[in-house]
């Protein structure tokens, strides 16, 4: 079976959950050894790590509090004396507290600023030096949080507005170095941290609040962390070399419809949400 990745080295951060672990484990399924970073579930991580062995893979995990940027520099110094190389960086780990603006807390605000800004440049000056000489893939995970208005979520999705504003910058820096750098952005997707968001950020009933977001949906399903992971495969193989600069949304269609389409009967679905 071909495998678009072999032979390449990919990095996740926040890999040992939800959409990260989705994420590393599409790369090895493509091919990709694979280093993923997580900040304090050992066991979570570990778990993560044998799935990938379990895919003939060679794994790592790393431990980096990303809210700490000053340890972004040797983590990658470590990842490149074990494996030699990166070419995939998947910028995925985010973290913020779900409140109000004006009930955030200054620490809140920075470290919200810091895993999704200041880790983030310091990723990169540290991924480049080991991409140099082969084509390489940056990859940000952003949310529709960056360009609409959600509750609890605005110091995040400011966050996320500038990373994207920073995957442009980089894309023109780095396309002639061969790197090419993308976001992913994608609406509801089905995690724990979606969980979390729904019932403790806006102390709603997860089914009710849920169903109500999936008749407003298109496709008429809820994503999945492998919906993700797809189009970050594609996004770091060959077949995408010429696609940089762009923040390319994936939510089965939520944030094309009006407000107004609320006021009309949802459309009959089938068994299997068509």
């Amino acid at each position: 079976m071909t495998r678009p990745l072999e032979g390449r080295v990919a990095v996740v951060t926040g890999g040992s959950r939800g959409i990260g672990r989705g994420i590393a484990l599409r790369l090895a399924h493509d091919g990709a050894d694979c280093v993923i970073t997580y900040r304090r579930n050992d066991a979570a991580a570990a778990e993560v790590v044998a799935a990938l062995e379990a895919l003939g893979r060679r794994a790592r995990a790393e431990r980096l509090d990303l809210g700490e940027p000053e340890q972004v520099g040797p983590a990658f110094e470590r990842i490149g004396a074990a494996f030699g190389r990166v070419d995939v960086l998947v910028a995925n780990a985010a973290a913020t507290a779900f409140r109000p603006v004006l009930e955030q807390k200054l620490h809140n605000v920075r470290r919200t600023f810091a895993i999704s800004v200041d880790a983030f440049v310091a990723m990169a000056q540290a991924v480049v030096p080991l991409m140099r000489g082969r084509p390489g893939r940056i990859v940000v995970i952003s949310g529709i949080d960056s360009f609409q208005a959600m509750g609890g979520h605005a110091i995040l999705g400011a966050a996320k507005a500038a990373a994207e504003g920073l995957v442009r910058g980089l894309a023109l820096e780095l396309g002639p170095l061969a790197i090419t750098v993308n976001a992913v952005t994608p609406g509801f997707i089905g995690t724990d941290s979606s969980t979390y968001y729904v019932t403790e950020g806006l102390g709603l009933d997860y089914e009710r609040a849920t169903e109500r977001l999936l008749a407003a949906t298109p496709v008429g399903r809820h994503g999945t962390p492998a919906d993700v992971a797809a189009l970050v495969g594609y996004l770091v193989s060959d077949a995408a070399s010429f696609l940089t600069g762009q923040c390319i949304v994936i939510d089965g269609g939520l944030t094309i419809t009006s407000p107004m389409t609320r006021m009309e009967e949802p459309p009959q679905r089938g068994p299997s949400g068509r």
